[in-house]
């Protein structure tokens, strides 16, 4: 039965999560925006307000950032008048803020910002940490016109009237929570805590992206379950007794917190007395007594039932409580008492085990664990009243979710210091959070700053495509002698050739009607070779194809080549190119200045093969613009984004100022990869872009492409991750050796870690490798770094992009223009934003 509880409770809770079914939830699975627990480092002075049953208890704490191991704490209890608890709710907050006056008088505090934290222990709908309005009062208050008003404003601005003007109320939360974040001292954090008092409640760090009342979506988030409501739909139904529903109908909100009913100690008493008044009736039980008593509400205290349970002196408690109701109980009705007290508490903590248990298994499948540990604090007074309580709920929630681990562990000052705790972290949290933003905020690029990079590359491309301007150009506009795109009705059989970076492929491809069919076969460059001299690196190249058309038995046919050529040059035709400059880690000697197409017919002579027809030299990013064409006529644009980057597009002739001719087109591969070289993009560049600029081999040029290009992405994560390791944001600030290594960081990483819906757990793993500790706070930054990191790149190639359209679009004098971009790159392809 406890099985199909904890299954009902799990239903109920994925109900309270959804936003489509959490307006007709019962366990109302509550934000809380507490992200994080203490991590020890919290420090300063803090008050902490705590609203209890009769009294308001005033703290002041301060932390002194040693692990919250010594914390000063002086507290004052002041009685709360009856009449408050159902009068006005103005007079309760102005109460609570005389409280405040008198306190803080009464230890002459300094008068510098002091935060607050307010413990209000009710069902209260957070849309921040200091933002919640009241849902429902329980037990026992009912103050008028607060229900649906913001508490942390009614608190405040009774402070104000006090004249109070340095006390800030920086978070409002309950006592559950504040319990979670007490007994996350001991170092070890506490991710789940359990409340049974005269109400109940549990709460747990639930990951933010399942709350979906909340906005959050990265890291974890606590939730307050509001679990004493569990049952009021008549879930419960089955395994209620005559004697709850006695208990119900005679309580102020009958068919309410049905499962509060159940397990706080604020109706155990009452289900005794309704059994033992039962029983009586049938004569099981003080024959010859006058049983009056036992219908008088509220005669047996939750008290006297855990001392009746204590098996030493239980018996002699259970005669002097029904002793003193004027009973005469005989020694068999005193140990029947005893049982019945029992069984009833015992209930109560079994079904507590059945909530935790479905909190527990849920926390195991949404972090996708074999297996979880977890602390669970427990404040409660039947947890301290009765050890037995314990016992069971520790056993039975091992019964039921046999794949978690939990220690429990008793809560000392529950709400109060918890409270303390959780404004400590809120503080600490802001403070980081101000800082984080200073290191991220110089790669955040507004609108207008991509408008002006967009503007800057119009003007570079006018420039290089000018004859006399293009010297002093960073983008170079360089003619293809391409004039054509695909229509779909070529055909025949090719040799291609596919040099764009350390792999090198060679194609066999063949045009038919029935479409396009390729072999091919990818050959490694050694890094070796490709910063070794010009002839090893084409003498190379010939090998690799003598071997291709070995293996496709194509030494006997001489067919026509098409020559990718991914690196900048100044085609003289569409056969003869001559390399501008080497990128993307090349370097090879004697080819600047060259002809590639002679650079590579002089290999093949000496290797002795001599059955190669070069036909065509492109870039990949024509080679893209083409292939895409095949399919959609309307392609004009190549771009790649993958270890470097670059863009082709068809231009007008009459704009070609390198070029003979005014009729048609031409397509122009841009080298974008070196807009701002000539320093247009300085602001852009960051003090990270700069770490990672001086330490490549082409330091100061290809400025675009070190802002945008997988080949370097991960490099300025790299140097982002040690300046928050520097400035203790990040793994505790404790020294990353691996972590100092050029290149570790590999762009494949962003890829990996900004996947959606990746756990935290995995980013973690990654981490790892990397002999990275990693929290997960440190993992949610981690990831905010590659998301800034990436998002800046995309954006940057989306302004150039913006710059080629509008271009295209004013050259051909349309109010719209519709094209298709082909896009190749592992970056664009592997990354999933």
């Amino acid at each position: 039965m406890l099985q199909v509880v904890k299954g009902r409770m799990l239903q109920a809770m994925h109900k309270g999560l959804s936003r489509q079914t959490h307006a007709q939830a019962n366990v109302r699975m509550l934000p809380t925006y507490i992200c994080s627990t203490p991590d020890g480092t919290e420090k300063g002075d803090l008050l902490v307000v705590e609203l209890c049953q009769s009294h308001v208890r005033i703290m002041w704490v301060t932390l002194l950032g040693d692990g919250n191991q010594s914390p000063q704490v002086m507290y004052k209890i002041f009685s709360m008048p009856g009449d408050i608890m159902q009068g006005k709710g103005e007079a309760l907050f102005d109460f609570i803020a005389q409280c405040v006056r008198q306190f803080l008088a009464g230890i002459s505090s300094p008068q510098h910002r002091l935060p607050l934290g307010f413990v209000f222990p009710f069902s209260c709908r957070h849309t921040r940490l200091d933002k919640a309005e009241l849902i429902s009062w329980s037990k026992g208050f009912s103050c008028s016109d607060v229900e649906g008003k913001d508490i942390v404003q009614l608190l405040q601005s009774a402070i104000n009237k006090q004249e109070l003007y340095h006390v800030d109320v920086v978070a409002l939360m309950n006592d559950t929570v504040g319990t979670m974040m007490t007994c996350s001292m001991a170092g070890k954090p506490c991710e789940v805590a359990l409340v049974v008092g005269t109400g109940t409640n549990s709460c747990f760090m639930a990951m933010a992206q399942q709350v979906e009342m909340a906005e959050e979506t990265s890291g974890q988030m606590c939730v307050s379950t509001e679990w004493g409501c569990f049952g009021d739909d008549g879930t419960l139904s089955d395994i209620l007794t005559p004697y709850d529903q006695c208990v119900d109908e005679e309580s102020s909100n009958p068919g309410e917190k049905r499962f509060e009913k159940l397990v706080s100690s604020l109706y155990l008493g009452e289900i005794v007395r309704h059994v033992l008044t039962a029983l009586a009736a049938e004569k099981a039980l003080f024959i010859g007594s006058n049983v009056a008593v036992l219908r008088t509400k509220g005669v047996l205290k939750i008290q006297q039932v855990l001392e009746i349970i204590d098996n030493e002196e239980g018996m002699a408690e259970a005669r002097r409580a029904l002793e003193a109701l004027g009973l005469r109980p005989s020694e068999r009705d005193c140990c029947r008492v005893q049982q019945i007290c029992q069984a009833v508490v015992s209930r109560a903590a079994t079904l507590c085990a059945a909530g935790l248990a479905a909190i527990l298994s849920h926390m195991c499948q949404s972090q996708e664990l074999k297996r979880l540990v977890v602390n669970v604090g427990v404040d409660s007074e039947l947890y301290r009243g009765h050890t037995r309580f314990g016992e069971i709920l520790q056993s039975v929630t091992e019964l039921l979710a046999p794949e978690c681990m939990a220690t429990l562990l008793p809560s000392i000052d529950g709400t109060g210091w918890g409270a303390a705790m959780v404004t400590a972290v809120a503080l600490r949290l802001a403070a980081q959070r101000h800082e984080v933003d200073q290191v991220l905020a110089p790669l955040r690029l507004s609108r207008a700053d991509l408008q002006r990079v967009q503007a800057l590359m119009r003007q570079e491309m006018e420039l290089g495509l000018g004859w006399e301007s293009n010297a002093n150009a960073s983008v170079r506009m360089l003619p293809t002698y391409v004039c054509g795109t695909p229509n779909g009705t070529e055909r025949g059989e090719f040799l291609v050739l596919d040099l764009g970076g350390t792999n090198f492929r060679v194609l066999l491809v063949r045009m038919a009607k029935d479409g396009i069919h390729m072999a091919s076969k990818i050959y490694v460059i050694p890094t070796t070779i490709t910063q070794g001299t010009g002839e090893v690196l084409f003498d190379h190249i010939i090998e690799c194809i003598m071997d291709f058309q070995l293996k496709h038995n194509l030494t006997e046919q001489v067919l026509p080549l098409g020559f990718t050529f991914s690196f900048p040059c100044q085609q003289l035709g569409l056969d003869k190119a001559v390399l501008l400059s080497w990128t993307k880690g090349f370097s090879a000697s004697g080819c600047v200045g060259q002809d590639v197409v002679q650079l590579l017919q002089e290999a093949a002579q000496r290797k002795q093969h001599l059955g190669l027809k070069v036909v065509a030299v492109v870039n990949d990013t024509v080679g893209t613009m083409m292939s895409c064409g095949y399919d959609d006529p309307k392609c004009e644009i190549g771009l790649i984004v993958g270890t470097g980057t670059n863009a082709c597009y068809m231009e007008e002739m009459q704009n070609v100022g390198a070029v003979e001719g005014e009729q048609g087109r031409m397509c122009i591969n841009m080298e974008w990869g070196a807009f701002g070289d000539n320093g247009c993009l300085d602001d852009i560049f960051t003090d990270f872009d700069r770490l990672v600029d001086e330490k490549t081999i082409n330091a100061g040029k290809q400025r675009f492409e070190k802002l945008i290009s997988g080949m370097y992405l991960g490099e300025i994560v790299r140097h982002i991750l040690l300046a928050l390791v520097e400035k203790q944001l990040l793994f505790r600030g404790k020294p990353c050796p691996k972590l100092q290594i050029k290149g570790i960081f590999q762009t494949k990483f962003l890829s990996a870690i900004e996947i959606d819906g990746l756990a935290l757990r995995q980013v973690r793993a990654i981490l790892q490798d990397l002999e990275l500790q990693a929290s997960l706070e440190d993992s949610v930054l981690v990831r905010e770094v590659c998301q800034t990191v990436s998002l800046r790149a995309a954006q940057l190639c989306a302004a150039g992009l913006a710059a080629v359209v509008e271009k295209m679009r004013e050259n051909r004098g349309l109010a719209q223009l519709a094209v298709t971009v082909g896009v190749d790159g592992t970056l664009y392809k592997m990354h999933p934003w």
